[in-house]
């Protein structure tokens, strides 16, 4: 018995040990109209550490670029949303990426499609965009595409699934590298299956696994249903709201750990977590910091 035990404590340091890594190589989202937010995360976040801008309806690529420039002159490094169907012209997204990369020292860029109907320009989808060129023109080094561990309220599963390869093609194809940030997922098993079949498909490219930043349930919920992960929760709110607020629960620490016991063998391919902030960017900063110095 007390040899079982001495295994357990063994695992579950493994377990507290691949979580502090995985934090260590994450990353963390903000607003692109808060870049006041920069000065307040840079000190509780590793020097380096990628802070993603978003690209809302109610937000211009200038506010991505402020929020961008902020980011940078903290040490952290900016990896702008871009959303191609609120792009309106090529010479939008060409100034944009210019000034994103001489400004803010950009190499990265997170494409999305971004929910908007009809497009406001010339780009229908993430892929358009990357097939025009201007990333590449614009000295951009390395491009992020999002994946779904429970698909996408819009578009089917084997659609997507095709979509991400010819990106990542057309990506190597321009000399890009490419990676993949998730979204967030309430059933670790889901996110398992996407990244084992990540690395059977595309075995080089590397995965950060989305996760619910620190807040309370019922923000939770409504970013949930908004962002589509609907599998997961109209399962758990089939068990009734006791269950819903044991899995949408404060601290995601659980999560954190359900994907560091699954990062050898068919997900050896994550590398890192993006923390999702539902506009509490310095609460979610404070939960990264303490997984990392949890060892």
């Amino acid at each position: 018995m007390p040899q079982a035990t001495t295994t357990e404590d063994a695992g579950a340091a493994e377990v507290r040990r691949i979580s502090a890594d995985l934090a260590g190589c994450g990353s963390i989202e903000m607003g692109a109209h808060r870049p006041e937010d920069a000065v307040r995360i840079a000190e509780l976040l590793p020097t380096g550490t990628r802070v993603y801008v978003n690209h809302l309806p109610r937000h211009t690529l200038d506010d991505t670029l402020r929020s961008a420039i902020a980011v940078s002159r903290t040490g952290l490094e900016p990896v702008p949303h871009m959303a191609a169907r609120r792009i309106g012209w090529r010479g939008e997204a060409q100034a944009f990426l210019t000034r994103a990369v001489a400004e803010a020292g950009v190499s990265k860029v997170l494409l999305i499609g971004g929910d908007v109907a009809p497009p406001s320009g010339p780009y229908t989808d993430a892929a358009a965009l990357l097939a025009d060129g201007v990333v590449a023109e614009a000295g951009i080094r390395e491009v992020a595409f999002a994946a779904y561990p429970e698909g996408h309220p819009q578009i089917a599963s084997e659609q997507l699934w095709s979509s991400l390869s010819q990106k990542i093609s057309a990506a190597g194809a321009q000399g890009l590298g490419c990676y993949v940030v998730s979204q967030f997922s309430f059933a670790p098993n889901r996110i398992v299956e996407m990244c084992g079949r990540l690395q059977r498909q595309h075995p080089d490219v590397s995965v950060y696994v989305g996760l619910p930043g620190p807040t309370h349930a019922a923000k939770l919920i409504k970013f949930a249903q908004v962002c589509g992960v609907s599998a997961s929760l109209r399962a758990m709110t089939a068990q009734g709201m006791t269950a819903v607020r044991l899995f949408t629960h404060t601290d995601p620490v659980d999560q954190l750990h359900a994907v560091a016991r699954h990062t050898t063998g068919a997900t050896a391919n994550v590398v890192g977590i993006h923390v999702f902030t539902f506009g509490g960017i310095e609460p979610a900063a404070a939960w990264i910091n303490k997984q990392i110095a949890t060892v």
